[in-house]
């Protein structure tokens, strides 16, 4: 599974650095470091929608605080 990050100006001023290392602690924490490839990027083209995030080819629009069920909806759940 690819997991891609907007690491952007639009999505860093939402949090994009809090919920970078937050998937990368439960990632971690899950034991899926094997599973799951963490990337980041400059810009996916949803700047208005919040942390833009890339599950294969699926967008997602995730925050710092819903971050822990995003993983588990969205990654934990399809590993």
């Amino acid at each position: 599974m690819k997991v891609t990050i907007c690491i952007g100006s639009s999505c860093h001023i939402k949090g994009s650095k809090a919920v970078v290392e937050s998937l990368q602690q439960l990632i971690k924490d899950n034991g899926l470091e094997n599973k799951v490839e963490l990337s980041g990027t400059l810009c996916l083209g949803h700047c208005k929608e919040g942390v833009s995030v890339m599950v294969d080819d699926v967008f997602h629009s995730v925050s710092p605080e819903n971050a822990a069920l995003f993983f588990e909806k969205e990654i934990r759940a399809k590993c």
